[in-house]
């Protein structure tokens, strides 16, 4: 692994990756711990990249329920981003973008228009059933993604990985973090 240096969010490593605590919470009315294979590919791509696992939940499709987690991970300094799977489709019980948009300080538009491009190559027009976003709050990157386990893989190989990785260049999201509380 390295030698590391003391950062501000905690142990840079000696290459200058910056292990983040990273959150999954899975949207939900019938995954288990068990069957929840979004989340669980979700929870080996950000560990297989150097990240910790900070918390892991599962809620129902109830936005309530969706901002209570959620509200607890952005006030946690351990907890430096948070992804979420589920709930960002179109049917009546996918609540998850209601949910999460009156939490965040700033959308980052970018994030869904991206990931749309790119599931677009996989899977063609239906990507517009995708409601992907991503957003800021209290410091805390959000990414909301859909349910399946192929749009988790496509956004975190295609975007995510990279953006929370410092080392990315030109730039990436996880060097913006010590400044994203700025007034």
């Amino acid at each position: 692994m390295g030698a590391y240096h003391a950062g501000p969010m905690g142990e840079t490593r000696e290459d200058g990756f910056l292990p983040l605590g990273i959150a999954v919470l899975t949207v939900s009315d019938t995954r288990t711990e068990a069957d929840d294979r979004s989340g669980a590919l979700l929870v080996e791509r950000l560990q297989a990249a150097g990240h910790r696992l900070a918390a892991r939940r599962i809620v129902p499709d109830d936005r309530y329920r969706i901002r209570a987690a959620l509200s607890q991970w952005i006030a946690d300094p351990a907890v430096q981003a948070v992804l979420v799977t589920g709930g960002t489709g179109l049917t009546g019980r996918d609540v998850t973008p209601e949910a999460v948009r009156p939490l965040l300080d700033r959308e980052i538009e970018g994030f869904g228009e991206l990931f749309r491009w790119i599931s677009y190559r996989e899977i063609g027009t239906s990507t517009l059933q995708s409601r992907a976003l991503a957003g800021v709050a209290n410091g805390t990157v959000v990414f909301c993604l859909p349910g399946s386990t192929g749009a988790c893989r496509t956004a975190w190989d295609e975007i995510i990985r990279h953006q929370l990785d410092r080392r990315t260049r030109p730039c990436n999201l996880a060097e913006l973090l010590p400044r994203l509380t700025e007034r």
